[in-house]
């Protein structure tokens, strides 16, 4: 059971997490399309945040191992690591997109349908990602722990899903950088 001293400090940051969760992907929707003029592209960033992608699914799954056996410690430093490697990778996917036109992809057949659909779901979870990691993670900083590992059951599939699935898109189009 909750205390209200949990719910109130929960509630302090609900404004926070809808602000958050709206204004992040607006920003990057925009500044998807935003092209500098006269910069070199970025080409180098694509397989060094594909790679952010990859560790961020191994961190989140040690960090869940790290819980299980009661290593709250290391399992919150690795949450927190999860979280600054999402930021990272956003930073980087922006900058890219602001210097390099986006890449086609130039399968044919099914796996165009199948890269299409692992493409759709990964930024569709992306999106829907964001209020379920702030979320989870104020339930733990405000200590409401059963709260935490209720949204966090369902925040650790999505999230890796996303993490996975943001390596296999850049492998899938990797072929057709320019």
């Amino acid at each position: 059971m909750s205390s209200s001293k949990e719910i109130l400090d929960d509630k302090k940051y609900n404004k926070l997490i809808v602000v958050l969760s709206i204004l992040i992907p607006i920003a990057v929707a925009i500044l998807f399309g935003v092209k500098i003029p006269n910069v070199e592209p970025l080409a180098f960033l694509p397989p060094i945040y594909a790679s952010i992608n990859g560790v961020t699914a191994l961190v989140l799954i040690v960090a869940v191992f790290q819980i299980k056996k009661g290593n709250r410690a290391i399992h919150e430093k690795l949450m927190k690591l999860a979280i600054l490697l999402s930021v990272s990778f956003l930073v980087m996917y922006v900058a890219y997109h602001m210097t390099s036109d986006s890449t086609k992809f130039g399968g044919e057949g099914v796996i165009k349908y199948v890269y299409y659909f692992i493409l759709l779901t990964h930024i569709l979870l992306s999106i829907i990602i964001i209020p379920f990691v702030l979320i989870t993670y104020v339930r733990a900083i405000t200590n409401n722990i059963e709260k935490h590992k209720k949204i966090a059951k369902i925040t650790f599939p999505l999230w890796l899903y996303v993490a996975i699935t943001g390596v296999v898109v850049y492998i899938m189009i990797s072929p057709y950088y320019v």
